[in-house]
């Protein structure tokens, strides 16, 4: 009967991978929705993008308390999970500590693990004073009430209560080791959790067992359970952060796209050799006419949606923002979340019409974002420069500004008269092309 557990073991670790792969691929499904759009140009720089802004967690640093708390939790994250593979080794083969082995680099291994782990626990402790009992503006803005600003604070719970079970599990562990227990084998260096010692004086040797497979089970399937937590979680910048750098867009900031349909429109009007009332070629059936701009997420290009995924709700992009700072509307921080809710919406909306979206009346535009923020903004690209993992709220909203100039003739009213001015006198002033020097007479 000895197998049971590792029969349980497994059944529990292949549920847990079989559900955080169906979640992923409803993200992909979902991302995938958008149009599609080229972004595997300058693969060597785009690695390198990624490198620094991904791996190397350049743009935190820019706020060094901040910065240096994540890097902590980031690298702990990181290093520890090469300890939650030897536990899933252990889980399946009925082993103990399996890379022991390994000696002295083991002692190093299990020793780095105990010293970062009590460094998450410090820096996680740190990052929930500053948004609960600080109470940094930036984590108090409309759109982190309910939810996500509860989802904020259930991370770092979990990231505690993981760290706690590890330095748990290791400190009994430790104490067995001492006590010679039958298949505890002496191996690990343990500088933090060889400190819980009082706190397991007098239990007997099956009072301790008790406790060190306890708490490895927690951890174990508490990882698990974070894990899969992710695609509920604004955490799933973790694993997104990566392609998302590396689809940025790496052209400068000031530099819009143009529209392929209106280029080609621009360019028939200044070839003096068309023929503006040439009928159109009937072989080159182009099908419906493209939208101009986006409504909705379909709208969007699929690096959009990516970045909506991505978002860390962290609040750096809307604390950079002109608009908001004088008092407007605009959030881009809302922007990003709309954008991501708006797309959970729709593919709840296929999962439950056998894979095929059925109009629901609703859509990004109006639903989600009002007019009033998208004009709020001044496209100075402060959001895109703050946002530590290379998003670009200011693309959503200059595509959804098109929408409402090109599609709904909706521009503000000063806006509306500066196109036309330009239309008709070929400058933005409202006067004629023959009046302008006018002034140098006065």
């Amino acid at each position: 009967m000895s197998w049971i557990p590792q029969i349980i073991f497994a059944v529990i670790l292949f549920l847990g991978i079989a559900y955080f792969t169906r979640n992923i691929r409803k993200i992909v499904r979902n991302i995938k929705l958008g149009k599609k759009i080229d972004r595997t140009d300058n693969p060597g720089e785009r690695w390198k993008h990624m490198t620094r802004i991904a791996l190397g967690q350049q743009k935190m640093v820019v706020r060094p308390v901040a910065g240096l708390m994540h890097i902590i939790v980031y690298v702990g994250f990181i290093i520890i999970n090469i300890e939650v593979l030897e536990i899933i080794i252990d889980g399946l083969f009925g082993t103990h500590r399996i890379f022991a082995p390994l000696g002295s680099v083991y002692d190093f291994l299990i020793g780095s693990f105990e010293i970062l782990a009590l460094l998450v626990i410090v820096a996680v402790t740190v990052f929930w004073l500053r948004r609960n009992t600080l109470k940094l503006s930036r984590f108090w803005y409309p759109e982190m009430k309910g939810w996500p600003k509860k989802d904020a604070d259930y991370i770092l719970y979990f990231e505690l209560v993981l760290m706690v079970l590890f330095l748990t599990m290791n400190g009994a562990d430790y104490q067995l080791q001492q006590m010679g227990a039958d298949h505890y084998v002496q191996a690990g260096a343990f500088p933090v959790s060889q400190f819980l010692a009082p706190l397991f004086d007098g239990l007997t040797e099956g009072a301790l067992v008790i406790i060190e497979r306890t708490a490895w089970w927690l951890h174990i399937v508490g990882i698990l359970i974070f894990l899969n937590y992710l695609y509920y979680s604004k955490h799933l910048h973790i694993l997104l952060a990566f392609p998302n750098t590396w689809f940025a867009n790496l052209k400068p900031m000031g530099q819009f796209n143009n529209l392929e349909s209106v280029t080609k429109e621009v360019k028939l009007m200044m070839d003096p050799d068309a023929d503006p009332f040439a009928a159109p070629d009937p072989a080159e059936d182009e099908g419906e006419p493209e939208k101009f701009g986006a409504s909705d997420v379909m709208d969007l290009n699929q690096v959009q949606l990516l970045n909506a995924y991505t978002c860390t709700e962290c609040g750096r992009c809307t604390n950079e923002c002109p608009a908001s700072q004088t008092g407007k509307k605009l959030s881009p921080r809302k922007i990003m979340m709309d954008t991501r809710d708006r797309l959970e919406e729709v593919g709840k909306n296929i999962d439950s019409n056998n894979g095929e979206f059925v109009g629901d009346g609703k859509q990004l535009l109006g639903d989600y974002i009002t007019a009033e923020e998208l004009w709020a903004c001044t496209s100075c690209n402060a959001c895109v420069q703050a946002c530590p993992v290379s998003i670009n709220p200011l693309s959503i909203i200059m595509d959804m500004r098109r929408y409402l100039v090109m599609e709904q003739s909706a521009a503000p009213a000063e806006l509306n008269n500066m196109m036309s001015n330009v239309e008709n006198n070929g400058a933005p002033w409202p006067f004629n092309q023959m009046d302008r020097l006018n002034w140098k007479n006065d």
